[in-house]
């Protein structure tokens, strides 16, 4: 409460008692470089001692800034609100907390993301966005650009690398080096539990498997590999449906942890051991709420922190919108992680 104990102190009053302007008080509170320092000080002091809270709109208006940040999220794509993208806005939320901004979070039916995009402009909401969930051919990117709104996406799309900002991980190079594995194992039938390939991020993963197979002399069967949501109960009736197959896999490569224990459950109840009967590898994001630590982990994985992606993506984005540094990427790597279910395939062990 302000000190006298009266109604909250707005930025006209503010002003008086300091014998400044509106607009020079408010870029001092928000840290305007033609400030001088020693006004920045003043003016920061007394807003704390008379616990003065900026008006959003009034800031808006003083400074052409929102210090927001907007994450526009399709209601159909169960990928992009579910645990994955709660460790994202957690490593996110970091930088913004760290660096002054706030979040607004817009959860819209699919096909509505590019009206919201246009009213988040038009109202000036944010400052910026973060895309998610890049499709291979993505129109969003093109709209923000004419909007001429800041964007950083989460992975990529078809459109030229330079042409915008990105932070994604090497997908093609991940399952690659994990279908390489298997088949330096003796496996030849390898099921495929994919997100959807219309997302660029699952159509490298398959590029990778299939690359690595044929490089081995090895054709991939289309009727083990599927693209679909990536969710326990798909991982679990997929690999059901594998498993009852007159020549089922002996391997399966699943592009969530979510997915992957829903075949692990459907190779339980077949009676099939994991690492033994069939071997399975996961896409593992270093989920918050499931750790896989250990000497041995109980998950072959490949390991790619979505939390540090998400600080990753909220610190180029606040660079962009504070510095205009241009478009920038960054293309991290994942961590291949042998754990207990994987082994040779069946026949190899045998012989």
């Amino acid at each position: 409460m302000p000190l006298g104990g009266g109604h909250p102190m707005n930025l006209k009053e503010l002003s008086d008692k300091l014998g400044l302007s509106q607009t020079t008080v408010s870029r001092a509170l928000n840290g305007y470089p033609e400030v001088s320092e020693e006004t920045r000080k003043r003016v920061q002091a007394f807003a704390r001692e008379m616990n003065y809270q900026p008006n959003s709109n009034a800031r808006r208006l003083a400074t052409g800034k929102s210090n927001t940040i907007g994450h526009v999220v399709p209601l159909s794509h169960h990928d992009m609100i579910n645990p994955h993208f709660s460790d994202f806005i957690a490593g996110a939320g970091e930088i913004y907390n760290q660096r002054g901004y706030d979040m607004l979070i817009s959860v819209v039916n699919a096909g509505a993301e590019k009206s919201v995009y246009e009213t988040l402009h038009r109202n000036r909401r944010v400052d910026g966005v973060i895309v998610h969930g890049p499709r291979v051919e993505d129109e969003r990117l093109d709209l923000l650009r004419k909007l001429k709104l800041p964007f950083v996406v989460h992975g990529r799309s078809n459109d030229p690398e330079d042409s915008y900002s990105w932070v994604d991980v090497n997908n093609r190079r991940a399952f690659h080096t994990a279908a390489k594995y298997l088949l330096d194992a003796g496996h030849r039938r390898i099921a495929l539990i994919n997100g959807w390939e219309y997302m660029t991020f699952a159509a490298k993963r398959r590029e990778g498997l299939e690359t690595a197979m044929r490089e081995h002399g090895v054709e991939p069967d289309p009727q083990i590999m599927i693209s679909s949501e990536m969710i326990e109960p798909v991982g679990h009736d997929e690999m059901k449906r594998f498993l009852e197959l007159d020549n089922p896999p002996t391997a399966v490569l699943c592009s969530s942890v979510l997915n992957a224990m829903g075949a692990m459950r459907a190779m339980h109840e077949h009676g099939c051991r994991p690492g033994e009967d069939v071997s399975l590898i996961a896409y593992d994001d270093c989920l918050s709420f499931l750790p896989t630590t250990g000497e041995r982990p109980a998950i072959t994985a490949l390991r790619s922190s979505i939390r540090l992606a998400g600080k990753h993506c909220a610190e180029m984005l606040i660079d962009l919108i504070e510095k205009d540094t241009g478009p920038r990427k960054l293309l991290l790597e994942a961590e291949f992680v042998v754990g207990a279910s994987t082994g040779p395939a069946r026949q190899t062990a045998t012989a």
